[in-house]
């Protein structure tokens, strides 16, 4: 018997693997890919230097720009398919801005991983001052041919800090590409980073507030990493800041969880750097032991995601 709703396992929040089994009926994955593109924030549309925690583009985890698209998919697919023979893939375009160059390119990009066998979608990651209305109508007619989810970094609402770590997009933008989104039925997921330079629990407990309120499918909760060579790890060796505990993650995550709507799916819940790249925190490298200690944290509260919602509710009536 499952005490929770959306789990079969008696899992206390929503996970994306348990979204992907129901919808599909077999085990998901998604496969990281890196499409070669470059970031209005790095090349002076929106402006110059690229957010300060980032190294050269996000996903670290991508594939390798000097392989093809179609090399770099089959290279992950073979080492998962020992393993799930039966599995289907989502393409996930990962590194830097994947909406932010012309219309035609990125339609040979994503229709050449889609016309790959056992392929279901797209997940394309993308900044909100990154779509435009052309982009934007073939990201619909995408959405009516195959399963596709648009990732939007914001990572705080708080102007201040968006400012500190150059974002170069305002909380409006934002706002309203999630609505544009939303018009044209595409299912949206969102990145938050916490332990932000100077951010406090009240203020990450902020940024979840907003994003529940919003009509999203999906949240991504990363832990705030110090990457070797970015411009945040030059200000910290300069004049360092606090950086999370595990233990203040833990209870900071598990108070979001409580926070968030249940039906939205929490795609991660911890970051996953490289370890030669990595400066603090180091228990981050352990990335089991947080999920772990994230599940006995709500176990001992004897709470989960929405818990905080419905006990309001219940007090109500």
């Amino acid at each position: 018997m499952n005490l929770y709703k959306n789990t079969d396992n008696n899992k206390r929040y929503y996970t994306l693997d348990y979204f992907y089994r129901q919808k599909f009926g077999c085990k998901v994955f998604k496969v990281s890919l890196n499409g070669n593109f470059t970031c209005p924030n790095i090349d002076g549309t929106s402006g110059t230097g690229g957010c300060t925690y980032c190294l050269s583009g996000s996903g670290e985890f991508a594939g390798n720009p000097n392989d093809d698209l179609i090399t770099q998919f089959n290279e992950v697919k073979s080492m998962l398919h020992k393993k799930w023979p039966h599995a289907k893939y989502i393409g996930y375009f990962q590194a830097n801005t994947n909406t932010y160059d012309k219309l035609d390119v990125l339609k040979e990009k994503y229709e050449t991983i889609l016309k790959l066998d056992n392929v279901v979608g797209l997940s394309i990651s993308t900044r909100p001052d990154a779509i435009s209305d052309e982009v934007l109508d073939y990201l619909e007619e995408l959405n009516n041919k195959t399963y596709l989810t648009i990732e939007l970094g914001l990572q705080t609402i708080h102007e201040k800090t968006s400012i500190l770590i150059n974002r170069c997009h305002t909380l409006k933008c934002f706002h309203d590409m999630v609505g544009k989104l939303r018009e044209k039925n595409i299912n949206v997921v969102v990145h938050i980073i916490n332990g932000l330079p100077y951010e406090t629990k009240d203020m990450m407990l902020e940024t979840i507030k907003y994003l529940d309120k919003l009509d999203i499918q999906g949240v991504k909760i990363h832990m705030l990493h110090l990457l070797k060579g970015t411009k945040m790890a030059k200000e910290y060796h300069e004049k360092p800041f606090h950086i999370l505990t595990k233990e203040q993650y833990v209870d900071i995550v598990c108070d979001q969880i409580e926070i968030l709507n249940p039906n939205i799916v929490i795609n991660r819940i911890t970051g996953d750097p490289k370890v030669d790249e990595l400066i603090e925190p180091s228990w981050l490298v352990k990335k089991f032991g947080v999920l772990n200690d994230i599940d006995k944290e709500l176990a001992r509260r004897n709470t989960y995601q929405g818990f905080k919602k419905i006990s309001s509710i219940t007090l109500k009536n």
